[in-house]
């Protein structure tokens, strides 16, 4: 007689409150873990394209070594982490059915693909309550996938949203609106200087813009609009912590880049009003929106066919480059002060799936605004540290406006454009003073993060060997990249700071490592060549493949500026840098 496997306990080592989910604590954990991540779908290994690598999460998550991302709040996952099927869970499943169950009715009017598509989905929902450790966003996702590709619909809430803009901005016409918005103050804030009464009045009118943004009746109801009575309750009861994101904002600090997540139709024409009035302070925005239909949050392509929409974003740049590297984006951010992107999915904001670009501007962003009480669920009750400041902001009904900031994780580190920029300028002070002093200027690119496993190896070579190179060369100045790396740069800041190096024209000699080079740098050492190493030169490096291009369009402005290394033809393998990774795209990095 066969026997059946028994039960798989839940892990001896059980989760604290508080503390996020980390492998290496019990086997059975870890089990259970990785079951979580796969059913899930989340899980990098399996799906890397899909998911977002372990580099590109820590551009937006802090984690620590062992440490995983879970895209939803504490109190969420505690219910998941159950051996039988938790209430509230089954109950948030119950509710996703019934949301897309009232879709099919009101976009599906053929009884034949009606039906196939409820059965379908309830299907897919039966399987999700035998074990029930799916996210119930990640279940809606899936019904709402199934819904739209065998319906044909592309967004079903299309003149639905449309209506909430039409009737927020009907609001925002009127005299009432006006009013409301910039009536001046009772009594003036203190004021020691006119800069000082600028930015309290300018709070102000941020103050009323977010207290109008979380009253969804304005743009939901057919009633009456809310009147100032209305505002000056919900001015009154206004948050504790606005004080805190008011500090980050004043603009004697210095103009902040700042990620603005939007939420829905209708509160969004009050929140671009909110972004301008941030743009008039001097800070850059980019508003982040979804890549297709979630319900009534606006996508990228909604202003195409909304007039309302598109004006209020004008003169925006929109960027649907889903892949943007770190110099392309400054770039749009330094010509452009409002920028659109597509944060790359049709769900509730999950790191996981988030696309390259919307993580690379979180990593460039000084503050995330996130507009919205699903984000604030994965933002702000989740055990989670950030690496930027978070402030999350919604309407909760009869309380008013809530917004909430979380500070970033007390280790992150955030270089700035304007660090990486001053790094590379004092090398290449250091550069202007060795050419003054009659010295050549020869730059080493060599092979670092490119070899998995073997990057303090490669900054061993590239010491020993630039040592060997300084007391061989008389009056020559040699820059070792492997000497002015920081703590906190990835690759795309490291490629950053020395192209303005590389292309300051001061670069006499530009030297690219060969393998003769690598086995002299291993003799120095007193080491024989080992089998990772051996063969390996210049080329083998996406670095310094870039590198190559750059130095090749130097030399053609200067022709007498000198490239010693491997043949210029031979740097073909090497493409890009894979996210948040010194080794390239194409291979394994571990």
């Amino acid at each position: 007689m066969t026997e059946h496997p028994s039960e798989p306990a839940l892990p001896v080592a059980s989760l604290e409150p508080g503390q996020a989910p980390r492998y290496g604590l019990d086997p059975v954990l870890d089990a259970w873990l990785l079951h979580f991540m796969t059913e899930n779908n989340l899980e990098h290994s399996i799906t890397p394209e899909k998911n977002a690598s372990p580099e590109q999460l820590r551009f937006m998550v802090a984690l620590s070594p062992e440490e995983i991302y879970v895209p939803c709040s504490d109190a969420m996952f505690a219910h998941l982490f159950s051996a039988r099927a938790d209430p509230m869970v089954v109950a948030e499943y119950d509710g996703r059915l019934a949301r897309i169950d009232g879709l099919i009715d009101d976009y599906v009017p053929d009884a034949y693909t009606r039906t196939k598509i409820r059965t379908l989905c309830r299907l897919k929902y039966r399987q999700a309550l035998v074990k029930p450790t799916m996210i119930p966003s990640r279940l809606a996702k899936r019904l709402c996938t199934i819904l739209l590709t065998q319906s044909g619909l592309d967004d079903p809430h299309r003149e639905r949203k449309r209506a909430f803009n039409r009737r927020a901005f009907s609001f925002i016409q009127s005299e009432a609106f006006s009013a409301m918005l910039y009536a001046c103050p009772d009594e003036l804030p203190g004021c020691r200087a006119l800069p000082d009464l600028r930015f309290a009045l300018d709070m102000l009118e941020l103050r009323r813009l977010l207290a109008l943004g979380a009253m969804p009746a304005i743009w939901t109801g057919e009633g009456a609009f809310p009147g100032r009575g209305e505002l000056d309750a919900a001015l009154a009861r206004f948050p504790a912590d606005f004080a805190k994101l008011e500090a980050l904002l004043d603009p004697r600090r210095g103009g902040l880049k700042i990620l603005f997540l939007a939420d829905s139709a209708g509160g969004v024409l009050f929140d671009l009003l909110a972004v301008r009035t941030l743009l008039r302070l001097g800070h850059r925005v980019i508003v982040a929106v979804k890549d297709g239909f979630y319900y009534d949050a606006p996508t990228f392509w909604d202003p195409e066919g909304d007039p309302i929409l598109d004006a209020a974003l004008s003169g925006a740049r929109f960027v649907s480059d889903p892949r943007l590297g770190k110099n392309a984006l400054l770039q749009i951010m330094r010509e452009n002060p409002l920028t659109v992107i597509s944060d790359g999915t049709r769900e509730r904001l999950n790191l996981y799936r988030v696309s390259v670009t919307f993580a690379r501007a979180w990593k460039e962003a000084d503050l995330v605004l996130a507009k919205g009480s699903l984000s604030h669920k994965r933002l702000i009750e989740t055990s989670h540290l950030f690496t930027r400041d978070v402030v999350s902001f919604y309407g909760d009904g009869e309380c008013g406006l809530r917004l909430d900031f979380k500070p970033r994780a007390p280790g992150a580190r955030s270089l700035t454009e304007a660090e990486i920029t001053a790094k590379a300028e004092e090398i290449i002070t250091a550069m202007r003073a060795a050419k003054a002093a009659g010295r050549t200027v020869m730059f080493y690119s060599a092979v670092i993060g490119s070899i998995p496993g073997q990057t303090k190896t490669a900054i061993e070579l590239v010491t020993a060997f630039v040592a060997h190179l300084r007391g061989k060369l008389a009056d020559t100045y040699i820059i070792n990249p492997a000497e002015h790396f920081e703590e906190g740069m990835d690759a795309d800041d490291l490629m950053f700071m020395w192209e303005k190096v590389q292309r300051s024209g001061l670069i006499d000699v530009w030297r690219f490592q060969t393998h003769f080079d690598i086995e002299k740098s291993f003799e120095l050492l007193g080491r024989k060549v080992p089998p990772a190493w051996a063969g390996k030169d210049a080329t083998f490096s996406t670095g310094c493949t870039k590198e190559m291009r750059i130095a090749l369009s130097m030399q053609a402005r200067q022709p007498e500026m000198q490239i010693i290394g491997p043949d210029p033809e031979k740097f073909l393998r090497r493409r890009e840098y894979g996210v948040g990774k010194f080794c390239d795209a194409g291979i394994d990095c571990r």
